[in-house]
């Protein structure tokens, strides 16, 4: 009886090691690749010959220059904005979603609005890389405004 216990306790603990491993894993709805360095959306726009991109704001303020607001992507209302502006667009549009409230983990706006663009069939959807926040990353950086 005790080679039983030692072995359902041992499966137990297994068990519940892999459930908390799991719950840490949160699986985002981007790629790697589909994450836009801030220096490659800042060449874009300062290119006068380059294809411009769609950029979208989907968090408090759109900063970036050229970029069109929806608002904060958390809020309902906005991502049913988002999906009447994506409904204009060709699915092969490069369009690029921002926020910059804060750190990628703690964003609210982001996966919703993220989510939503992949649904909706665009190839060529990307999410800027603000690692800290907008002002750090593109302001301070010297990126262009609106």
């Amino acid at each position: 009886m005790m080679k039983s216990t030692k072995q359902f306790l041992l499966i137990f603990s297994f068990i519940l090691l892999s459930l908390h491993i799991q719950a840490q894993t949160k699986e985002e709805p981007w790629t790697e690749s589909q994450l836009m360095p801030t220096s490659e959306l800042a060449a874009l726009i300062k290119n006068p010959d380059a294809a411009k991109p769609l950029i979208i704001n989907i968090g408090p303020q759109a900063v970036i220059k050229g970029s069109v607001d929806v608002g904060p992507g958390k809020e309902k209302d906005n991502i049913k904005k988002l999906e009447k502006m994506l409904s204009k667009e060709k699915k092969d549009r490069e369009v690029i979603l921002y926020c910059g409230c804060c750190p990628f983990d703690k964003c609210p706006n982001i996966r919703p609005a993220f989510s939503l663009i992949k649904e909706k069939g665009f190839a060529k959807a990307k999410l800027l890389n603000v690692p800290k926040n907008i002002k750090t990353n593109w302001i301070d950086a010297g990126y262009p405004v609106n």
